[in-house]
């Protein structure tokens, strides 16, 4: 991974944004929509700062004086001189999605987001927002975390009462918890033989189960590039042998071969 993406906070926060024309005005209606303090003056006391500027020399030379000050610095069209870099976004609020290439194509960054643009569902925000104000709920119907968030893995299923996917809205969220929909699983272990070392090989059903695993069994060959699928939070623990698993949850067995 070559960046660590985060989600900031701006409104009300300055950010410096140095240049002229369309490029730097696009990067001032972005700022602006995220509630942050626009500045045109270098010398302000901002933690971000936006270089737009066209001449190279001249950008160098702001981006050197910002970065003294210990400014973190998006500049823009040169990837090589960033701290930071602005991704495409796809906002169904408050889901935010941002798409990021360390500024090798902003070309694709887009295309991606465009086709995720189509993929989602308008009520996706509504649904987030509803599951926010259902937090206490939530929380009184299963007091451990773990048990709520197999509850909530468990509605978000294909097809199942929240499916983020499906026709879901706000509504549904009051409705599942009234039917008590999404109790505990019980505990269980899948075994999954993977047919390579590549991620990309991996089908939707198990990248979907390595998302929900609470423990990941492992034959201490198993690639990191695999396990890096898992959820960060899911126990890691390489087995020689079949592994035994009293829950509570879904445990993974991942086993390198084919079955015979």
């Amino acid at each position: 991974m070559h960046s660590l993406p985060l989600f900031m906070k701006l409104t009300g926060r300055p950010v410096i944004l140095l240049g002229e024309g369309e490029t730097a005005q696009a990067k001032r209606r972005l700022l602006e929509r995220a509630g942050a303090d626009v500045c045109a003056e270098e010398d302000a006391p901002a933690a971000l700062a936006i270089v737009a500027i066209a001449d190279e020399a001249a950008a160098l030379a702001a981006i050197t004086r910002l970065r003294a000050r210990g400014v973190l610095i998006n500049a823009v069209d040169r990837p090589d001189w960033c701290d930071f870099t602005l991704p495409a976004i796809v906002d169904r609020d408050p889901v935010l999605i941002a798409i990021g290439t360390g500024g090798a194509s902003a070309g694709l960054a887009k295309a991606l987001r465009q086709r995720l643009e189509a993929m989602l569902p308008g009520t996706l925000g509504g649904l987030a927002t509803a599951l926010g104000k259902a937090r206490g709920a939530m929380r009184a119907r299963w007091p451990e975390a773990a048990s709520r968030r197999r509850a909530i893995d468990a509605a978000m299923e294909p097809g199942a009462a929240l499916d983020p996917m499906g026709a879901g809205e706000a509504a549904a969220v009051e409705h599942w918890l009234a039917m008590a929909a999404g109790a505990d699983m019980p505990a269980r272990i899948e075994e999954i033989r993977l047919i390579s070392d590549d991620p990309d090989n991996l089908t939707v059903r198990v990248a979907r189960l390595l998302g929900q695993a609470d423990h990941i069994f492992h034959d201490p060959g198993v690639a990191r590039a695999i396990l890096d699928r898992a959820r960060a939070d899911a126990v890691r623990q390489a087995v020689e042998e079949q592994p035994e698993w009293q829950g509570p949850g879904l445990a993974l067995w991942l086993r390198k071969g084919p079955k015979a």
